[in-house]
């Protein structure tokens, strides 16, 4: 057993805080949040950024340890575990204080789990899929996995990318643009498929995978609602929200402001290392499985991430990812920062 790769077990450090949060009352149901969004970008905020990056001599040992993919595989059972524990314990009975608490905990967990199934999405192996769009399905986000992998990953760092922002743009309007137009991306690269491969009806056909991903959801909100009630369903979806709204801060973040320029036959020039915000505090490293190495990771998405290094003159964020993520939301503040970066990296 790999002692290094033991190390990302920090990542089940949210469990702990989301029992805390769920089992207790008051300002305790906090407890996740204040753990996410002030400790760790506190520490990140006062620590150093850590290169070390895996030697090639080194990289197909990491590969062949299955030790890395158990503890990613671990997610899944803890995310239904603490959904079934959210939804079961969630009453009109709490304070108003102990419901947002523990939405936003478990919109913090849904936004982890999502980072978790973009991982294994990316992987070829029929097994890791299924587990990222199972993933996928606890948090009412399954179009991911098409628009993700056929749409982001192509069209990155353009204009034509909804989960690409534009330098000044404000982080509350581009998550509605890239949740409303991501959504729409998922379904015309699955109308675009059928419609290649001679299929008539495309739309309302079982070979649609966006049709499945609406049918699989609506099932899950049907057994929600029937089990649990209204209330517990209203509070699904907006734990589904936020899950999502914080994997678009995370894309702003990644790719702000860093465009690919077009060439004269009407194409891009190649995604390289410029076109992806990086951050390497290792806390956040190790708890979001190295997503931190974005430039990386786009060069070549299949790359597990027990490999992800660090690029040479990538650009760096100022901070830790989360502290960035916070830092979006006074808007002046993050343009000021951002924006000499951008124009100093884009050049």
């Amino acid at each position: 057993m790999s002692i290094v790769a033991l190390r990302y077990l920090l990542s089940f450090s949210l469990y702990i805080f989301a029992y805390i949060s769920f089992s207790s009352s008051g300002i305790w149901t906090f407890t996740l949040v204040f753990y996410v969004y002030f400790f760790v970008p506190l520490l990140e905020l006062i620590s150093k950024p850590n290169y070390s990056n895996t030697s090639i001599n080194n990289e197909k040992n990491k590969i062949n340890k299955k030790i890395y993919d158990y503890i990613i595989f671990l997610v899944f059972p803890f995310q239904y575990y603490f959904l079934f524990y959210f939804l079961h314990t969630f009453s009109i009975d709490l304070t108003t204080t102990e419901k947002i608490g523990r939405i936003i905990s478990m919109g913090a967990l849904c936004a982890h789990t999502i980072n978790v199934a973009h991982e294994l999405g990316h992987r070829f192996n029929k097994f890791d899929q299924l587990l990222s769009k199972l993933l996928l399905l606890s948090t009412l986000n399954t179009h991911f996995f098409i628009e993700h992998n056929r749409g982001h990953h192509k069209k990155v760092a353009t204009l034509e990318d909804p989960a690409t922002a534009r330098k000044n743009e404000n982080v509350y309007i581009f998550i509605i643009r890239s949740m409303v137009f991501g959504y729409i991306s998922a379904w015309n690269l699955e109308i675009t498929r059928l419609k290649n491969n001679g299929t008539a009806n495309y739309f309302f056909n079982f070979r649609n995978q966006m049709t499945r991903f609406t049918l699989l959801q609506l099932t899950l909100l049907s057994v929600i609602y029937l089990i649990f009630g209204i209330n517990v369903l209203i509070a699904f979806l907006i734990v589904s929200f936020l899950g999502i709204a914080q994997l678009e801060l995370i894309n702003y973040i990644e790719h702000y402001g860093l465009l690919r320029k077009k060439l004269h036959n009407g194409k891009y020039e190649k995604i390289t290392k410029m076109h992806s915000w990086n951050a390497n505090y290792m806390f956040s490293r190790l708890m979001l499985f190295e997503l931190t190495r974005h430039s990386n990771h786009h060069i070549k998405a299949s790359r597990k991430y027990q490999i992800l290094n660090h690029l040479e003159k990538s650009p760096e964020l100022p901070t830790g990812y989360i502290g960035c993520m916070l830092l979006s939301f006074i808007p002046p503040l993050w343009f000021y920062i951002m924006n000499p970066l951008v124009e100093k990296y884009q050049k």
